[in-house]
C-alpha cells in the first residue's frame, strides 16, 4: 500500500500554537475529501530546545499509486492546497512502501521464546 510522507515547514510568521490549530484542527476535513484516501496521521514535532528542520510530518496512505494521482487530479484537492497556502511555508513529499523490520530477536525466536 503506497504511502505519502510528507515533511512540513510551517510559515515563519505564526507561532507553533498557530500552526498546530491551522494544520490539526483546520486542515483534516480537506485532506479526508481526498478519494481514495484511506488514513491519515499527523506528527507534529515536539518542542525541544534547538529548532527542528521540519515543523511536522503527515502520513496518507492510500490502495495504489493510481489512487494517489487521482486524488491529487480530482477538484477535492484544490482547496486542500489553497488552505495549506495559509499555514505551510514549505513542504516536501514522497512516495513510499512501508516494510516493517521486525527485530532480530523477534524474528529468530522461537513462538515460546516470545511468549507465545
Amino acid at each position: 500500500m503506497p504511502k505519502i510522507i510528507a515533511l512540513i515547514k510551517r510559515k515563519q510568521s505564526l507561532t507553533r500554537e498557530e500552526f498546530l490549530y491551522f494544520w490539526q484542527a483546520e486542515h483534516p476535513p480537506l485532506v479526508w475529501a481526498l478519494p481514495g484516501l484511506r488514513r491519515y496521521v499527523q506528527n507534529p514535532s515536539l518542542p525541544a530546545s534547538h529548532t527542528w528542520a521540519y515543523d511536522g510530518a503527515a502520513e496518507l496512505w492510500f490502495d495504489s499509486k493510481r489512487d494517489v494521482a487521482t486524488a491529487f487530479a480530482s477538484e477535492a484537492a484544490e482547496p486542500m492546497v489553497a488552505h495549506e497556502r495559509l499555514f505551510i511555508e514549505d513542504i516536501v513529499w514522497f512516495l513510499v512502501e512501508e516494510v516493517e523490520v521486525k527485530h532480530p530477536a523477534a524474528a529468530s525466536a522461537s513462538p515460546t521464546e516470545i511468549g507465545g
